[in-house]
């Protein structure tokens, strides 16, 4: 999902435009020779420091405060062309450029240097002073637009009964219009948002208020999240910074300050730009491979900043399924203060394949208004995102009358044939498809049934598993959310069931109650991952195959729970629970303090316990739907989750006193040219003496595929603690390396590199507490064993994007190889979708 909402999330910074106030100029600038667009020609006033560029269409609309008699237009490789200005207030001027040479500026240079080389090095000096990361705030009003097609449609998709009834409907909308029928594509969604956006930079903070949103086509349902995160500014394109992430990727700006390591550049012609005067560099990266652009900056000649850039990725850059990537950005003038955006168009191609159909995102942002250094108190930014509760209610003409930015006639097109392309039956039969894939869920009137994924199953222990499920939906109840199932085991004759409750009692904290009740099927290996009720996916896993070796147990469970943010990030979360544990396999415990043979033993466990959880995301981004909420974007700072849980000892029949404490931070780092790098710390103690299902199980994994929350190496229940300390490194180097070998650059391979390492024992209380031999029935008990002779540890290298797709890891036992049964090498498989 989320590269899903990365995909969205990752392209919208928005806003308004100046109005015109006494003249308006406009019209487009073509070639002479081919009657074809002249992207991002200068538009200047003869004499003046007043100017514009026009856009990638060739388009341009000047406004004056004051009455001018000339207007000239010029680009690289053309005639600059001169036009007189007439007295109307609003005139159109098309420029038709003739070829001609190229002339540039005298740039002073050391003998054989490039003269680029001159220029970057001057950035870099005045890169602070130019960094809009130098304010401390600044805001902006914003305006957004996501418009979204199908493109390439083969022939077999063109033959299915809702494209048939899109393009009949896009072909009746653009007679009149060669262009708009003549586009091979299909449009499927656009949405408009209007908004303010508040951004705090030490540290960093954002909130966007949404004034106004409109969504048309096959979008998501108004109040979805991603409804929501449209217009919404989580993606900061700042080329200052040595590298933007984009769409997960970590690609290198042309002006970071290794910039000589990555890219090639060429000083190309010296143009105006608005009022400023401007070098204009082409840029290439020097592998072809390499996340980097390729395309054309401008820098500004007084203050080296960057005023204007075009950019796209390399055609040959290691990035699955994108095969477009463009961005053009046009900062506020130096004179201003720190260079802000104040245009931002991004074009986004998704293509799984070279014959099939693909997704095309164009977004458009315009950034008006702008306020540098107007500081706010720090619960100003408590709530990232706030969206009017008429955003949607505006009268149907709103953007058209209040659009800062002019739409082309296939645009109108577009739009139109959006407005009533939702209401085909067969659209509306594909998003109901849609959203099955997606959120797990098949809609049926106010509720919504599933996880589909978990319908059905087969087990050692169930045999055939039957499951149907249901949740609520935002149109039956805004502030409650109730999930509840069925499940039943034709092999064991069990029926297992459960529901969950939540109420939001308030929003501007997020204050949720929830109560649970549940009688199922579990394994003592995930009793300590709570993965389940919220991945649909792993939840359905854990039930299939051979699930007797993970020593599977009945479980009852009551709780009720208390969650509340009592500052943004730090949220709180207090459970009471009653647990019953039935073990389906061979299993007893002394059941009192003399742990001898002879001594008392117990079959069941039962469990009252208190659990006290803090979890802290310094950046972390909530966007909220109606009655549920999601982590959007990607954070830059760790996540600290702190867990205690107290058993209490003969309370509703509770077996055991004990405590536990548990301690896991994660995080995502940027390591420069190695790549990206994730981790994840866990440490826990448990001071109690209970028996080994109560103890930390660490996760082995026996499987050929490789499974990145488990020791890949390591048995199912070869090792259990009551104090452990984990960590767990995984470094995606993306190209690096292999981006350099001629023979096997071609195929796109990206290297990693994983290490687990994980230390931990067992009180000798904990180990006496458990008989060898079953007291009834004499057999013998399954026991487990600790890390006696020091750490665990397995280190491995590999080769992802095979294919795109698969992954292969070549594993290494460093630690405990003489042990029974141990696997010191080993080679996993396994199966990721990323870019």
């Amino acid at each position: 999902m989320k590269h899903i909402y990365a995909l969205f999330a990752l392209v919208l910074l928005v806003a308004f435009p100046c109005r015109a106030q006494r003249l308006v100029i406009s019209g487009r600038i073509t070639e002479a020779a081919t009657g074809q667009p002249v992207p991002f020609a200068s538009l200047f006033v003869p004499g003046t420091t007043i100017g514009m560029t026009s856009d990638a269409e060739g388009r341009y609309q000047l406004t004056l405060t004051q009455p001018i008699d000339t207007l000239a237009a010029s680009a690289l490789g053309f005639k600059a062309l001169k036009k007189p200005v007439g007295q109307q207030a609003q005139q159109t001027l098309n420029f038709a450029l003739g070829a001609g040479a190229v002339t540039l500026s005298e740039v002073v240079v050391r003998p054989t240097e490039n003269p680029a080389y001159v220029i970057l090095r001057r950035v870099q000096a005045h890169k602070e002073q130019n960094d809009k990361r130098s304010l401390q705030a600044f805001e902006y009003d914003s305006y957004n637009r996501i418009q979204t097609n199908i493109t390439d449609l083969p022939a077999r998709l063109a033959k299915r009964r809702v494209v048939r009834d899109m393009l009949a409907l896009t072909d009746s909308m653009s007679k009149g219009d060669p262009a708009a029928a003549a586009a091979k594509s299909l449009p499927i969604f656009a949405s408009e948002v209007l908004s303010r956006v508040y951004v705090q930079t030490h540290p960093i903070r954002r909130r966007e208020e949404v004034s106004r949103r409109q969504l048309r086509g096959i979008g998501p349902r108004d109040g979805s999240v991603l409804s929501q995160i449209l217009g919404s500014s989580f993606q900061d394109y700042n080329f200052y910074a040595n590298r933007l992430n984009i769409l997960g990727k970590d690609f290198v700006s042309p002006i970071a300050d290794g910039w000589r390591l990555t890219y090639d550049y060429d000083l190309e012609d010296s143009v105006m730009v608005g009022q400023d005067w401007c070098y204009q560099l082409a840029v290439k990266p020097r592998r072809a491979q390499d996340l980097a652009f390729v395309g054309t900056i401008w820098i500004s000649a007084d203050t080296y900043a960057l005023r204007k850039l075009r950019l796209s990725k390399s055609p040959e850059a290691n990035i699955n399924f994108v095969s477009e990537l463009s961005l053009y950005q046009e900062l506020t003038p130096a004179e201003q203060g720190a260079g802000l955006p104040s245009r931002v168009q991004v074009v986004i191609g998704v293509k799984p394949a070279d014959k099939q159909a693909g997704v095309l995102v164009h977004v458009t942002t315009v950034n008006s208004r702008f306020e540098r250094n107007h500081e706010r108190d720090a619960a100003f930014y408590d709530r990232p995102v706030e969206t009017a509760a008429d955003a949607s209610q505006g009268p149907k003409d709103y953007f058209e009358k209040n659009r800062p930015d002019s739409l082309s006639t296939a645009d109108h097109t577009t739009l139109a044939v959006l407005d009533s392309v939702r209401e085909l039956p067969s659209v509306r039969s594909v998003l109901d498809v849609a959203e099955v894939i997606v959120n797990g869920y098949k809609r049926v009137g106010r509720l919504e049934l599933g996880p589909i994924l978990s319908t059905y199953g087969y087990n050692d222990i169930e045999g055939n598993r039957l499951r149907i499920g249901f949740r609520t939906t935002p149109e039956l109840s805004r502030n409650w959310l109730v999930r509840s199932y069925l499940a039943y085991g034709f092999r064991d004759g069990r029926f297992k069931y459960g529901v969950r409750v939540n109420r939001i009692i308030e929003r501007q904290h997020w204050t949720v109650l929830g109560a649970e009740y549940r009688h199922d099927l579990d394994q003592v290996a995930l009793l300590d991952n709570e993965f389940g009720q919220e991945n649909p996916l792993f939840d359905a896993a854990a039930r299939i195959g051979r699930i007797q070796r993970a020593r599977p147990l009945m479980r009852d469970v009551r709780g009720l729970s208390l969650q509340t943010d009592i500052v943004r990030g730090f949220t709180q979360k207090i459970t009471v629970r009653h647990q019953r544990f039935t073990p389906l396999y061979n299993f007893a415990y002394y059941n009192t303090e003399r742990h001898t043979p002879g001594a008392p033993t117990a079959d069941n466990i039962t469990l009252s316990e208190l659990i006290l959880e803090s979890r802290y995301a310094h950046d972390e981004v909530l966007v909220e739907t109606e009655n549920r909420r999601k982590a959007v974007g990607l954070m830059r700072w760790p996540v600290f989750t702190f867990r205690y849980t107290l058993g209490a000892n003969h309370l509703f029949g509770s077996d055991f006193k004990y405590q536990k404490l548990a301690f896991i931070t994660t995080q995502s780092l940027q390591v420069g040219i190695f790549g990206r790098a994730d981790y994840r710390f866990e440490a826990g103690y448990i001071p109690s003496t209970v028996p080994y299902p109560l103890l930390k199980t660490h996760l082995g994994n026996q499987s050929p595929f490789y499974n990145g929350a488990a020791f890949n190496l390591m048995r199912y229940f070869e090792f259990v603690s009551d104090r452990y300390v984990s960590l767990r490194v995984e470094d995606h180097f993306e190209g690096l390396l292999l981006n350099s070998v001629p023979l096997l650059r071609k195929l796109n391979w990206r290297l990693l590199a994983t290490g687990n390492v994980l230390c931990g024992g067992v009180s000798t209380a904990n180990r006496n507490l458990m008989p060898a031999r079953h007291p009834r029935t004499g057999e013998p008990l399954p026991s487990f064993q600790a890390l006696d002779h020091g750490p665990y540890a397995e280190v491995g290298y590999g080769v992802e994007n095979i294919f795109r797709v698969a992954r292969v890891d070549f594993l290494h036992r460093l630690t405990y190889r003489n042990a029974p049964d141990a696997r010191n090498f080993g080679v996993k498989l396994s199966l990721q979708f990323k870019l």
